[in-house]
């Protein structure tokens, strides 16, 4: 098991349920040090105080908050510790809430809570058999790294985690950032959903850190003094696309064709919605037909038209 990150409580009413916070979570991204070009020296950050110079080591460095122009108050952790808080030591659950009503955008981090203790094994399942069986998530407050913390609590496989969640103060708004009022086709918005059904899939499990995999290449490579990967050849630019639906054409069919399905795609013109006419006579519906096939969904002139003008001209 990792190390823990904090120890403490889980208040659910009248029962407290001893554990500890572990990780969820693992950052496998590669972190590259700083170093001198020309000699390779290693390039290092040194907190240096700005009346003495002295470089200083972390026992010596505390924390202060700057009330005002040259005026800092000094803070001990002692003091940030014996803040009078119901939450210092615990994660005190303070309502119960659908999952669906919970923004996710407000989620941040992922901790596991593991039990602290054989005493804290059966309210620990008590409190997942419940959560699970009424559907829902737990709202809760905890005091953790120096300020208090709103949190979600929800089952995992048989844990419980806690994702920590920013305060609704701290969301911005999106109502500057939304577009402008616009118009859509309804066979534009029913091209869209196909194309989402034709990228759906059950799970994201399979989806790999490609650029982690293609760096850990190029740094073994470099290492044992072979040559670089080659980058791959870049395909030719494909020619613009001229409108919405044409761009939602190609990728429906280009995502039926990832997925070994059939590509055929049953081109769609915008315009307005469709409505049932009556049958037209063989010949005027063959004399259709053929003008449609030349058109695509680029053109500026309905197939429509074209066959209006034949019509016309006979």
């Amino acid at each position: 098991m990792p190390r823990p990150l904090w120890t403490g409580a889980i208040s659910f009413g009248l029962v407290t349920i001893p554990i500890k916070v572990v990780s969820a979570t693992e950052n496998h991204s590669i972190s590259f040090h700083q170093y001198h070009r020309e000699d390779m020296g290693r390039i290092r950050t040194r907190k240096v105080c700005e009346l003495d110079g002295e470089v200083l080591s972390q026992d010596e460095i505390g924390k202060g908050y700057e009330v005002a122009k040259d005026r800092t108050v000094p803070v001990t952790d002692e003091e940030l510790d014996r803040m009078p808080l119901p939450t210092a030591k615990a994660i005190e659950i303070v309502a119960f809430v659908e999952a669906d009503s919970i923004d996710p955008v407000r989620v941040s981090d992922s901790y596991y809570l593991a039990v602290d203790g054989q005493v804290a094994a059966k309210p620990y399942a008590l409190l997942r058999k419940a959560l699970e069986r009424s559907d829902k998530v737990a709202v809760a407050k905890f005091a953790w790294h120096n300020r208090e913390r709103l949190g979600l609590l929800r089952v995992r496989e048989d844990a419980i985690v806690l994702h920590s969640m920013r305060w609704p103060d701290e969301i911005r708004s999106p109502e500057s950032l939304a577009p402008r009022e616009t118009e859509l086709d309804e066979d534009e918005i029913e091209r869209a959903v196909q194309l989402t059904d034709s990228m759906a899939l059950d799970g994201i499990s399979g989806f790999r850190d490609r650029y982690r995999e293609a760096l850990e290449e190029l740094l073994a490579a470099k290492s044992e003094g072979k040559a670089l990967p080659a980058a791959p050849e870049e395909e030719e630019e494909p020619g613009k696309v001229m409108d919405l639906m044409a761009a939602l054409n190609a990728s429906v069919k280009a995502a039926k064709e990832t997925r070994g399905e059939d590509a055929t795609v049953h081109e769609m013109t915008p315009g307005k919605p469709r409505t049932r006419k009556k049958a037209a006579p063989a010949a005027k519906k063959t004399a259709a037909k053929k003008t449609a096939a030349g058109k695509t969904a680029a053109r500026k002139q309905p197939a429509r038209k074209t066959a209006a003008k034949k019509r016309t001209a006979s």
